[in-house]
């Protein structure tokens, strides 16, 4: 791709933007470990909603979805339900108010509120550490993978004469790059410059998608894909024939693993469902939840990010995706056996974009590389830092001594996640190992934590480490991350309940103050028994049906914000004027059931005895 002087200058004007606005911030953010991490808890709501849309816009992402559009059309609708991608369903019906409630830092401090301070939260307080760092690693590998394929498929200028150094290069360079706003700023700049960058996002999006139905017509798309693409319906198998077509898309498909897509639905539903119910995992979602100023404000951000994310992002994988069907399908051909498919999206914009716009499309791509790597690399120094130094090493250091560590640490993971990104064979092969194995490996403990009073530290460390080390031989070996799930999930969860079981119960004045403060559902009636002993009006939280509901109506608007987009871009009007209908219904349905319900506290006044915010004692 031959990019033109207009096209660089509005790259180099935006990367030179985004260097500007972390080091002005930079005082601001350095004045106390609590502004550095959590934006001083005053950032606004629907800030920190655009800030996370940004960041869930990555490059690696964007890529791996435009290949599966490409292979699987509108069925691959469910694939992203790997991550899960409708955890924020979840997160915005119950699990963020109650997350926030807890007024901590980090998901590891969070830890010592549910369990107190014994030997087994502490035993759990390290464990979950271990895997917050473990999960910046996997992504800050994912994101650099990404960042250098895409650089290098635009950028004018040969690094290397092998396209994999070349790749290398260009990946160095631009997270170099990143990790100077973001070290400096944290994250009042990952914030700020996360919201340009979705303004930025949407534009390109949206241009995209016009581009791509000016360009291909319905008739020229129905002649490029298989029966069976344009619709979400499927049976026990996949049934998409590529071979008259692209052969070497079946051929990915048995790779994936996806051919019985029944089975994988039924998979993904499962692990989806219980790895959402186990809260976010402790990284940059998790800090902008307790970054919310309150803890409905926590909700609505993740209302929001659906909302703003999905529609644009969905313009953008579906245009790149038909204007690759149409006119790079003899290319991929040409590539035989070796074919990437990841390499769609850069033959796209190569092709079909004009100057000035490209350059604006491009500088919105390299903004979602920045904005995931910006927000994972602010989340390790808040484990390092808060809950290990700040904690066992130095609990009396100067605000500023913190602060100063944590631009090492930062600099430091991203140098590890960097070298570990160069032994990565591909995009789907860290995806596969993140949310399946890893996110597996979490699931069981990080579910017992929120609904069972009797889950103690002990028998979440147990869960913890047996997960993640049954995860950590699957990165190593060709087995199906996504097919060792519930076994996976089963030695967890049998691990969890065990150990709990032959341990002590936690103490009960720390789980009366977790209840009373957080109130969630689920089995915690010994707990509430107690509590009434002191104040006969604490009152149970009986929203278990009502969240269920809602819960269910939120992945039905979810999926309809996906599919109407799609179903826009190849002008198929009749099902997207229904999809379109589904979520307007399912939106005036969650406006009465849940969003005007929503409260911060429960209303019996009773909310546990650590103070509203207990991190305000770090200033």
């Amino acid at each position: 791709m031959n990019l033109s002087v207009l096209d660089l200058s509005i790259i180099g004007l935006y990367i030179a933007t985004s260097l500007f606005i972390g080091f002005w911030i930079s005082k601001k953010a350095s004045q106390n470990i609590k502004g550095y991490f959590l934006g001083g808890n005053e950032l606004k709501w629907y800030y920190l909603g655009l800030s996370n849309a940004s960041g869930m816009f990555d490059i690696s992402g964007t890529m791996w979805m435009v290949y599966l559009l490409f292979i699987y059309g509108l069925k691959s609708i469910f694939i992203p339900w790997l991550w899960p991608a409708f955890n924020q369903i979840f997160l915005m019906i119950f699990l963020s108010v109650w997350l926030r409630r807890s007024g901590v830092m980090t998901g590891a401090e969070w830890i010592r509120f549910r369990f107190g301070d014994g030997q087994g939260a502490r035993l759990s307080h390290i464990i979950v550490v271990v895997f917050a760092l473990l999960n910046v690693l996997g992504f800050l590998a994912y994101s650099f993978i990404g960042a250098g394929k895409f650089s290098a498929g635009f950028m004018p200028w040969a690094l290397s004469v092998d396209p994999y150094w070349n790749e290398v290069y260009y990946g160095l360079i631009l997270t170099f790059i990143t990790m100077l706003y973001v070290v400096k700023g944290g994250m009042y700049s990952v914030v700020i410059t996360e919201v340009v960058q979705f303004i930025i996002m949407t534009v390109a999006c949206v241009a995209i998608g016009v581009i791509a139905m000016q360009q291909v017509s319905p008739e020229m798309l129905e002649r490029v894909v298989p029966e069976g693409w344009k619709s979400m319906s499927f049976g026990w198998e996949l049934s998409l024939d590529w071979s008259n077509i692209l052969a070497s898309a079946n051929d990915k498909i048995r790779e994936d693993g996806y051919s019985m897509f029944s089975v994988f639905f039924m998979l993904v539903l499962f692990k989806g469902m219980l790895q959402s119910m186990a809260g976010p995992a402790p990284n940059y979602d998790m800090q902008r939840i307790l970054s919310a100023k309150r803890p409905t404000d926590a909700a609505k951000m993740s209302w929001i990010v659906n909302l703003v994310l999905l529609f644009p992002r969905y313009m953008m994988i579906t245009g790149l995706a038909i204007l690759a069907l149409v006119f790079f399908n003899t290319e991929l051909n040409d590539m035989g056996t070796d074919v990437d498919f990841e390499q769609i999206l850069p033959f796209a914009l190569a092709n079909f974009i004009p100057s000035g716009l490209l350059g604006l499309i491009l500088a919105g791509l390299l903004a979602t590389f920045m904005s995931t790597f910006a927000a994972t690399t602010n989340a390790a120094p808040a484990y390092v830092v808060n809950d290990i130094y700040k904690r066992y090493i130095n609990p009396n250091a100067p605000a500023k001594r913190y602060v100063h560590l944590s631009y090492l640490v930062s600099i430091v993971f991203v140098l590890m996640g960097t070298a570990i990104g160069l032994f990565v064979p591909s995009l789907n092969t860290i995806i596969q190992w993140i949310v399946s194995a890893l996110y597996g490996g979490y699931t069981a403990a990080n579910m017992l934590k929120w609904y069972w009073w009797r889950f103690n530290g002990f028998g979440y460390f147990a869960g913890m480490l047996i997960g993640i080390g049954c995860a950590l031989p699957l990165m190593f070996t060709d087995y199906s991350p996504l097919y060792a799930f519930p076994l996976l999930f089963a030695v967890s969860l049998g691990g969890a309940v065990i150990v709990t079981l032959l341990s002590k119960p936690e103490d009960m004045a720390v789980l009366k103050n977790f209840y009373l403060k957080t109130r969630p559902w689920g089995f915690w009636q010994p707990v509430l028994e107690e509590a009434r002993n002191d104040n006969p009006d604490v009152q149970p939280n009986r929203n278990f049906g009502q969240d269920s509901i809602n819960v269910v109506v939120g992945l039905v608007w979810h999926t309809g914000l996906i599919a109407a987009p799609i179903f826009l871009v190849i002008q198929e009007w009749q099902p997207m004027t229904w999809s379109l209908g589904v979520v307007i219904a399912c939106s005036v349905f969650l406006k009465i059931n849940w969003w005007n319900k929503l409260e911060d506290f429960p209303q019996d006044g009773q909310r546990g005895t650590l103070p509203e915010n207990p991190v305000s004692a770090l200033k």
